[in-house]
């Protein structure tokens, strides 16, 4: 009789071991294993469809493996209770459904549900951490107001607030930028920055690889299901790993600002010839004499 068992990760923090993801008969991710690094900013890139998304949400416990684990500080994220995982990964997912009639307050409110119990009520202490949530994200103005009559950055940010009240040493993101304007997508990215710097584990899926390059302590590159590279994105950045991840070509420069990887895409068609712009006769003549 076979006595198979998984040797799971004593990382602190959150790790896969040969992952099969699918969704139905069809598997997205076979065979992945990764281990986040603690108190990082790890940001997945890789082009549309490649599994970015499909991993993070079985960080999150949305969705269960097929085969492999994944596990929380040594333990198997799918067996642990709702409000263990909850009091310690926070996720802002893509698009989330918005409830109606509900306000930005309330919303962000329901970040403190995993503390919430019959022998522990709301108290001052879940007051602070919604009015905490709001002010990082520049929504405090907006607390009154119904969800479902913001712009789609502001929506963005109420969700990000939510995700911020909950108060986890573990947060994801997939594509947080998502519907913000540049000014908004630097605020985020600036507080996602200060998150990781103050000791929380920040996990993001981003399209932006400027952003990516510029932000990440470390960047997960997949292509097809599978993690072709990752580390720091000062050595992983590279012309040799846009070709072989984006079919990308691109030179790669420092970020005159940062110092970090700053991607300028090479042009590889041909500028259409312009025409020469007609003089009138009567300014010709004019120019001669």
């Amino acid at each position: 009789m076979s006595h198979e068992h998984t040797v799971l990760s004593l990382t602190p923090g959150l790790a896969v071991a040969d992952l099969e993801l699918r969704y139905g008969p069809r598997s997205v991710i076979d065979g992945l294993s990764l281990t986040v690094p603690h108190a990082g900013f790890t940001v997945i890139i890789g082009p549309n469809g490649c599994g970015k998304s499909t991993l993070l949400r079985a960080l999150s416990r949305m969705l269960r493996p097929a085969s492999g684990v994944v596990s929380l500080d040594g333990a198997d994220l799918a067996r642990l209770r709702t409000k263990q995982v909850a009091r310690r990964i926070s996720t802002l997912a893509q698009a989330p459904a918005t409830p109606t009639a509900i306000t930005v307050a309330d919303l962000v409110a329901r970040g403190r549900n995993p503390y919430q119990s019959i022998l522990r009520q709301w108290s001052a202490a879940d007051d602070a951490a919604v009015t905490r949530a709001l002010a990082e994200v520049e929504m405090t103005e907006h607390a009154e107001r119904l969800v479902e009559e913001l712009s789609g950055g502001q929506r963005q940010r109420a969700w990000l607030a939510m995700a911020l009240a909950q108060e986890t040493p573990i947060l994801l993101l997939d594509e947080p930028t998502t519907y913000l304007d540049i000014s908004h997508q630097v605020d985020v990215l600036d507080l996602c920055s200060r998150l990781h710097a103050g000791g929380r584990t920040l996990v993001a899926v981003l399209h932006d690889l400027n952003l990516a390059a510029r932000y990440a302590t470390h960047i997960v590159a997949m292509r097809a299901g599978e993690i072709v590279a990752q580390g720091p994105p000062e050595s992983l950045i590279t012309p040799d790993l846009l070709r072989e991840v984006f079919d990308l070509e691109a030179v790669v420069i420092d970020d005159p600002e940062t110092g970090r990887p700053l991607i300028v895409p090479r042009e590889t068609r041909p500028h259409a010839s312009r025409p020469s712009p007609r003089r009138e006769p009567f300014a010709a003549e004019q120019e001669s004499a």
